[in-house]
């Protein structure tokens, strides 16, 4: 029988007969292995409180709720993004396509104000940046974050979803991928 997981309450006591947590893995091996788990590769937008736009590439995209529909992604805390994703209403998740790797490494590497001179971009809800030929986007309302270890998670409500044909952009073992041809 499974027993329901719970978060353990960190300002509960221990339990006299409890044995210490173990010690966290060392960052490199923890990188490793979580390198081994292949994402797909996502751009996600807003406009900051300028009404500029702003965007990076981000491997942590999931699905969190059907009914309502929500999305997760996070962003490091240390971001220069972190203010402008914070504060706004609305942003976009623009699922990159195979074809799309060199957009890709343009949002992870540039100056931001580079960052959008590739692609066919549109004004999504709240302005927030569509990529016109991302093999899936959803444009999302600013549900809320939380702060957790050094990310932020933000969850955002789904209020429009598209989706086109393509191979999906994977990043797996800190190199690009992509789908073999289906036999």
């Amino acid at each position: 029988m499974l027993k329901d997981l719970v978060w353990p309450d960190e300002g509960a006591p221990e339990a006299a007969d409890a044995a210490p947590a173990p010690e966290a893995p060392p960052v490199d091996v923890l990188r490793a292995a979580f390198g081994r788990y292949a994402t797909g590769v996502t751009l996600v937008t807003c406009l900051d409180s300028r009404h500029q736009p702003c965007g990076l590439t981000v491997n942590s995209f999931s699905s969190l709720s059907l009914e309502p529909p929500l999305v997760l992604w996070s962003l490091r805390l240390r971001s220069t993004q972190l203010e402008a994703f914070s504060a706004a209403p609305h942003f976009a998740v623009n699922v990159l396509r195979q074809e799309h790797l060199a957009l890709s490494s343009q949002f992870a590497s540039r100056p931001a104000e580079e960052r959008f001179a590739l692609g066919q971009w549109r004004s999504g809800l709240g302005g927030a940046p569509v990529l016109t030929d991302a093999v899936a986007s959803f444009e999302c309302g600013l549900r809320g974050w939380h702060d957790e270890g050094d990310h932020r998670l933000f969850i955002g409500q789904v209020r429009r979803a598209s989706q086109s044909e393509g191979q999906p952009l994977l990043y797996h073992r800190g190199a690009y991928r992509q789908l073999s041809v289906d036999t």
